[in-house]
């Protein structure tokens, strides 16, 4: 019976071992590193030439401080704020209604058009990024082509004027099919009878998706917006990848790209390293604070 006991307690253990290290090794010591190496800095003695002219040293929050007060992080802060308010609103709005449209009593193909919408989120960021700036870039891109022979205006989409719109967009086409599963899983999840009493009511199909479907599913919402947020502000493949078509980029468009180019062209690791927790904590404050904020009304609703 000892022996039984003492198997039944361990082998939960067991399983989770490998998950455990995983999460040790590839989350939690890295966050350790960077918080170390944020508060580091490297000493130059000299010309900095030689065995010893440069050694790494305690800095305290000197990075920290060096990266509250730097003008370039931001700016590439507010850009980033900008790029959230034009994609997480389109890119919800879009996820809502076609998961309302999916969960339409007369909908058909419902299966195939899942897939249809959901298929953008598959393709990698770096692929898709390619294939809008194929169609952005005015010398080879076919709608262009079409535009001048319709004898229409052909706008340029990697202007500095438009190339926020054009950056969110990519967002938007790559992240709606995930909201839209998200949401419409969310809705699938109501009971049937509440439905069933609103037609009974007298209530239309507008109705219902409006004040029974959409208030039910607040939170799934909640949690979009703060996933929506999160990747707000760690865009980095898409204007990475769009740069060398536009001057309209710069290296230091985004957070991430400015912590990018500090640790690996600059070769500032310290720097980016504390660049990484400001942006990390930024992050983690914005997302909770949201949460706090309609979460604990959307998930108390929810409970009712």
């Amino acid at each position: 019976m000892a022996r039984r006991r003492t198997a039944s307690r361990v082998v939960p253990y067991a399983f989770l071992a490998p998950g455990i290290v995983m999460f040790t090794a590839f989350l939690l010591v890295p966050i350790g590193y960077s918080i170390w190496a944020s508060l580091q800095k490297v000493k130059v003695s000299g010309l900095g030439l030689g065995r010893g002219a440069r050694t790494t040293v305690y800095a305290g929050l000197e990075n920290y401080r060096r990266v509250l007060t730097d003008t370039e992080f931001g700016d590439s802060v507010l850009r980033v704020l900008l790029y959230g308010a034009i994609l997480v609103p389109a890119m919800l709005g879009l996820a809502l209604l076609f998961a309302l449209l999916l969960d339409w009593p007369w909908t058909r193909l419902r299966r195939l058009s899942r897939i249809a919408i959901f298929l953008p989120y598959a393709v990698p960021g770096v692929i898709a990024s390619l294939l809008w700036g194929f169609l952005y870039l005015p010398a080879v891109s076919p709608l262009h082509y079409l535009l001048e022979r319709s004898g229409l205006p052909r706008p340029d989409l990697l202007a500095p004027d438009t190339i926020m719109g054009s950056i969110a967009n990519i967002g938007v086409w790559g992240g709606v099919g995930f909201n839209m599963l998200l949401l419409y899983t969310a809705l699938r999840a109501i009971p049937g009878e509440l439905y069933e009493s609103a037609r009974m009511d007298g209530c239309s199909e507008l109705q219902i998706a409006w004040r029974i479907k959409v208030p039910q599913i607040v939170p799934a919402l909640v949690m979009a917006t703060i996933f929506g947020t999160i990747t707000t502000l760690q865009v980095f493949s898409e204007p990475t990848t769009l740069r060398p078509l536009t001057n309209s980029l710069t290296t230091t468009w985004s957070p991430l790209m400015k912590i990018y180019r500090d640790a690996f062209a600059h070769n500032d690791i310290h720097g980016a390293a504390a660049a990484s927790v400001v942006l990390a904590l930024a992050t983690l404050v914005v997302s909770f604070g949201f949460l706090r904020l309609v979460g604990s009304r959307a998930f108390a609703q929810e409970n009712q």
